[in-house]
Formats: structure tokens, C-alpha cells, sequence
């Protein structure tokens, strides 16, 4: 993704490398004495001096007011993000000891599972963290089952392949008995299961239902319609990450639109991009931030994503790694019986 078929030599890149990391870590201005010792090149200050000099130059440096040191642009963070190869080793033993004690013991429903994932994330990083939970309308229905509630009140409860379940309270327009309630949870379970909920309105016709089967088919009709929900965890952390207050405010503010939220995350991997840095989310709030997505999957088949959101100076192969494995473990909850 470098531009226009750009190219660094091993020392600038080294030497790029090192004002990153220095500047992520300390979250100051990188000097080129910093950079001599981290980088253990071999060459004089000068020599260094001269590479961050056409580092600068070809933007992917910045000089701020009048320090000595340098931060690194969007194209440096990117430069430096496309050259890392493996982060797999880079979350802690207790980080990883920690997801792995969190997925053996959760046994929440799909909707408090993602809200603490969520929160697991945003501890891991110190980041705000998003998940977004997978979409009814091309999730297939495992099973359809009536609860009667009251005499007048039943709930439908649609349960998908990939663990998430849809609640629906019907209100009945004559008294309902068991036997009528499990008739009508045969029907539609023999009409629905193995489809997705994308699929509800066109398996209604031509089906001759009881006529408490069609008031139940009638209220799960709109389930294709639903929003994708999405969870964040972390927001609170957002106020310690960037240095003016208007800033913190303008993401905060993103942050509380869901649909926004959303068609950032889906636009982003639509892109074929891990990793969107400042300017690349479109989203001009976002211009000091980054974001980290990755897909979960159950049974093979991608269902949602989950992400974290942080300044343009995160911790990269750190927040990598956590996004990895947390969508790795939460696919594979998910996919478990």
C-alpha cells in the first residue's frame, strides 16, 4: 500500500521504524539521538540527521513547531504498519491467559458475550473497542419456539446458527392454549429452519398456517430489517488518549452513532484494509485516530467484526495481535456447540 510504488532502503526504514516506536512509546518528539541508539545502525548522528531530514521530505515525517525531534505522518504509520510481518508473539502471556479464561468461562447470551468482549478488548488495548454483532438477515434459523407468557401473550424465540437469538412478545387475538402454541411452533419451525431471515416474507406465501403460526410469522416478518447492533467497550478510556478536548469530544461523538460506527467497520475491510490510519477512514472527526477490524467467523463463514479505535500513535503490533486472537477465540465460541 506504499504510495505511487514507493520504496525505502533498509536504513530509512529502520530509521522510520525507530522515531514510530519511540514515539508510541513516549509520545514525544523522536531526536536523532534517540533514533542512533534504538536503531543500532552503525553510522553517525549526522548520517541519521540527514535520513530523517528526507524522511520529512518525503512526508513521512513531521517537524512539530520548533523541537528538534520529529512524529511520524498517516504515511509513516502506514509504512510502518505494512512492514510489520508477525505479530502473533506480541500479546503478554497474562494478556493471552486472560482471553483464553474469558472464552472458557463466558456462557452469557450472544448479546452480554459481545457487550463483554467488548469490554475484554478495551482492557486489553486501552483502547475503545467496538464489536458489531452478526446480521439476522443472512443468518440461517436453528429453531423457532412459543413461550406463553400470559393468557393473551406469547414470545417467539428465533435462535440463528451463528448463537444469536431474536425475542419477539406477541400479543394474541384469542387465548392460546399449549397445544395450539406447539402446533404453531411445528409449523414454523418446519417452514423457517434452514433459512435465513432474509427469507421470512417469501416463505410466508403459499403456506397454509394456523392462524396463530401466521400472527407469529406476521411479527418476525421485519427481523431482516434490524440494525446490526454494536458494542463498544472503553469509550471512557477515549478522554486520555488525545491531547486537546475537542478532539475527545468529536470522537466521542462518532462513537455514539452506531449506524456511523458500522458503515465505517464494513467500508473499511470492503477496502481490503486492516488497518484505516487518520485521513484513510473518510471519516474527517477520525483524522487523529486509527482503527484495527477484523471479521469473526462461525463455522467458516464471516458473521461480524470487531475492532479497536485509538489515537494515530496506538500501539500497532500490540493492538494487532489483540484484535487477532480475540476474533479468533470469539469465532470459535461461537462455533461451539
Amino acid at each position: 500500500m506504499e504510495a505511487q510504488g514507493e520504496t525505502l532502503s533498509a536504513r530509512k526504514a529502520a530509521v522510520l521504524r525507530a522515531v514510530v516506536e519511540g514515539y508510541i512509546s513516549t509520545t514525544q518528539p523522536v531526536g536523532s539521538s534517540h533514533v542512533s541508539e534504538m536503531a543500532d545502525l552503525g553510522v553517525s548522528p549526522a548520517t541519521v540527521r540527514n535520513e530523517m531530514l528526507a524522511l520529512e521530505q518525503a512526508g513521512y515525517l513531521s517537524q512539530p513547531h520548533t523541537s528538534a525531534g520529529r512524529i511520524p505522518t498517516d504515511k509513516g504509520y502506514r509504512h510502518f504498519v505494512d512492514s510489520l510481518t508477525d505479530v502473533s508473539g506480541t500479546l503478554g502471556r497474562s494478556e493471552s491467559q486472560q482471553v483464553r479464561a474469558f472464552f472458557d468461562t463466558t456462557h452469557s447470551e450472544l448479546e452480554q458475550m459481545l457487550a463483554d468482549t467488548s469490554a475484554l478488548l478495551a482492557d486489553l488495548t486501552a483502547y475503545a473497542a467496538l464489536v458489531v454483532a452478526p446480521q439476522h438477515a443472512t443468518a440461517t434459523i436453528r429453531s423457532v419456539n412459543l413461550v406463553d407468557l400470559s393468557e393473551r401473550l406469547a414470545m417467539a424465540l428465533v435462535v440463528y446458527e451463528n448463537g444469536s437469538v431474536d425475542k419477539r412478545t406477541i400479543e394474541l387475538d384469542e387465548p392460546a392454549n399449549p397445544v395450539e402454541l406447539a402446533r404453531a411452533a411445528a409449523q414454523l419451525t418446519d417452514l423457517l429452519v434452514g433459512y435465513p431471515a432474509s427469507a421470512l416474507r417469501d416463505r410466508q406465501k403459499g403456506h397454509a398456517l394456523s392462524p396463530l403460526a401466521a400472527r407469529v410469522l406476521d411479527s418476525l416478518a421485519g427481523l431482516s430489517d434490524a440494525e446490526e447492533q454494536l458494542y463498544v467497550g472503553g469509550a471512557a478510556s477515549v478522554a486520555g488518549l488525545f491531547d486537546a478536548t475537542e478532539t475527545v469530544r468529536s470522537v466521542l461523538g462518532i462513537l455514539e452513532k452506531q449506524l456511523v460506527v458500522v458503515s465505517l467497520v464494513r467500508d473499511i475491510m470492503d477496502r481490503g484494509l486492516t488497518v484505516a490510519i487518520g485521513s484513510e477512514t473518510g471519516v474527517a472527526p477520525l483524522a487523529e485516530c486509527s482503527l484495527i477490524v477484523a471479521p469473526y467467523e462461525v463455522a467458516g463463514q464471516p458473521v461480524g467484526s470487531i475492532g479497536v479505535l485509538g489515537p494515530t500513535r496506538m500501539n500497532y503490533p500490540q493492538a494487532l495481535a489483540a484484535v487477532a486472537v480475540v476474533s479468533q477465540k470469539l469465532g470459535d465460541r461461537l462455533s461451539s456447540p
